[in-house]
């Protein structure tokens, strides 16, 4: 609430980000660029703690991009690196590992910091890996499990980055069992997913 209002070039920037086409999600994961989001948050309390820092990375034409990597903390200027966030992640469909935790932490920050919540289409390789790897595991498990599983390691785990770059890997094998699959697309991968939480439910 005690929030200042957000800068002009912070208007500007939602507002071109508003003016974006609507993300084609029934192009072929290959024509797709898929942006890997990962938050950093000084701990597990939803209400309590708050995002400390966000990684990023691209993944286009089915490559993981390291020239498209992005990474800024919140400290000293959220503003900006939310701005910068929203920006790199243009209108692409948003991959997280669990996102009721990472959507929360990052829309809220969005709201408190620049007055606005972007309205992003989300996968959620949570609900996805067992979805689609029932063979390694059936029920959702820790992001360590599944790296154990594919036998992925990263430069630095619990670091937005560190782990963004081993769920952008597992991520790839995503794409490539969904496609052999029929779910060729992001709403195909929405689809798997959805499909998969309801079962859940129901069971």
């Amino acid at each position: 609430p005690d929030a200042p209002p957000p800068s002009s070039a912070a208007r500007a920037v939602v507002t071109h980000w508003q003016a974006l086409p609507e993300p084609d999600l029934g192009q072929p994961h290959f024509d797709t660029r898929y942006v890997v989001v990962n938050t950093e948050a000084s701990g597990l309390d939803l209400e309590r703690d708050r995002l400390l820092a966000v990684g990023a990375l691209a993944i286009e034409s089915g490559v993981i991009s390291p020239q498209q990597a992005w990474y800024a903390t919140l400290q000293h200027a959220p503003e900006a690196a939310l701005a910068d966030l929203l920006t790199f992640i243009g209108n692409s469909p948003v991959v997280v590992f669990n996102a009721p935790f990472n959507r929360r932490m990052l829309l809220r920050a969005f709201d408190e910091t620049v007055g606005f919540e972007p309205d992003l289409f989300w996968l959620d390789l949570y609900y996805l890996l067992p979805a689609l790897f029932p063979e390694r595991r059936r029920d959702p498990v820790r992001l360590a499990d599944w790296m154990e599983s594919f036998d992925i390691e990263t430069f630095q785990r619990h670091h937005g980055l560190g782990d963004g770059w081993a769920i952008a890997q597992l991520f790839l094998a995503v794409q490539a069992r969904a496609t052999g699959r029929g779910a060729a697309t992001a709403r195909g991968l929405g689809d798997v997913e959805h499909a998969y939480r309801e079962f859940r439910r129901k069971s």
